[in-house]
């Protein structure tokens, strides 16, 4: 009797999962404006939490700024250069498991990392096309096993290192083939190790082993479920929920890990809950938060989970299976 209640147990689950709807997901508050004074924008970018819950933020004021999770000023640090700590322009932003912020220095052809507080740690990458060197290093991300992936923009590659910098690996070259990218720009590895990556000009989402092999794609140029206008960041939720954002459809969409649609929120606007042009996507630690980067409205927008419950009906029938 112990061995078929389990059986019904997972059956009687299974049930209740699939009457429930989908996540929604729903406006919580936002921070910002175009400026350069502390919590002002000028065309904010990457994004990248915390173990604490703090919220960095990549600014075209050459700097990164960090807020707490609801978007109260904390601190900064940078300023125009190509010295130590300095930047041309900010791409993306990701913390390692060492908890250092690695920082892609867009304009400067290089990475650099840096303490949670901004103090300077080290960097790798001069322009060019050969190993470890970069053409407008547009992404960074993350691997359980700590290794770093770089988004190689006009080179149309993938490189991959240790958090130190030393080279482990590459793949892709320029076209729409499978493998190939058209400014590969927003960048994100999953707990399983695989690598996601926005295919901007290609209007698609492209993954891949750890080691670059390819597994597979979705998208394709339009506004409706699943196509994409320009999607710019990607980021894949505890629960393997990837999210894409889309630069000029103004909107998130998300989707299971197999691809399947599930849900969108966004308009073209300056109201709560819409967009002008936004560029990053970032996901809580619990999936229950998403933060935007609303790069023409100058300033982060943040949302909330609302998970609908299986209905009191949808109970009365996994108890029936018990009597």
């Amino acid at each position: 009797m112990k061995r078929g209640l389990v059986v019904l147990t997972a059956a009687a689950l299974a049930a209740g999962a699939a009457w429930a709807s989908p996540p929604t997901y729903v406006y919580e508050g936002k921070w910002g404006a175009r400026g350069t004074g502390n919590g002002e924008f000028d065309l904010p970018g990457g994004i990248a939490l915390a173990a604490n819950g703090n919220v960095y933020v990549a600014d075209g004021n050459h700097r990164v700024q960090y807020f707490t999770p609801t978007g109260s000023f904390v601190g900064k640090w940078g300023s125009f250069g190509s010295g130590d700590g300095e930047f041309a322009y900010i791409g993306g932003l990701a913390f390692g498991r060492n908890g250092y912020l690695y920082v892609a220095d867009l304009d400067n052809h290089r990475v650099q990392y840096f303490t949670p507080a901004g103090s300077f740690l080290g960097k790798w990458g001069t322009r060019g096309e050969g190993e470890s060197q970069f053409n407008r290093p547009s992404g960074v991300a993350f691997a359980p096993n700590g290794n770093v992936y770089v988004c190689d923009e006009n080179n149309s590659r993938v490189q991959y290192f240790t958090a130190g910098g030393s080279f482990l690996g590459k793949w892709g070259s320029r076209g729409n083939g499978e493998g190939q990218f058209r400014w590969p720009l927003g960048i994100i590895v999953a707990p399983n190790g695989n690598v996601y990556i926005a295919d901007y000009l290609n209007d698609r989402i492209q993954y891949f082993t750890s080691a670059g092999s390819f597994l597979g794609k979705w998208g394709y140029a339009g506004s409706g479920n699943g196509a994409f206008q320009s999607p710019m960041d990607v980021d894949v939720g505890p629960g393997g929920t990837v999210f894409v954002v889309e630069q000029k459809n103004h909107r998130v969409q998300y989707f299971t890990s197999s691809r399947s649609f599930l849900g969108k929120w966004g308009s073209k606007g300056a109201g709560e809950g819409q967009f002008e042009q936004p560029v990053h996507v970032a996901v809580s630690g619990s999936g229950a938060r998403v933060y935007v980067g609303d790069s023409d409205n100058c300033r982060v927008q943040y949302f909330n989970r609302n998970v609908a419950r299986v209905t009191p009906t949808s109970l009365g029938r996994v108890k029936a299976i018990f009597r």
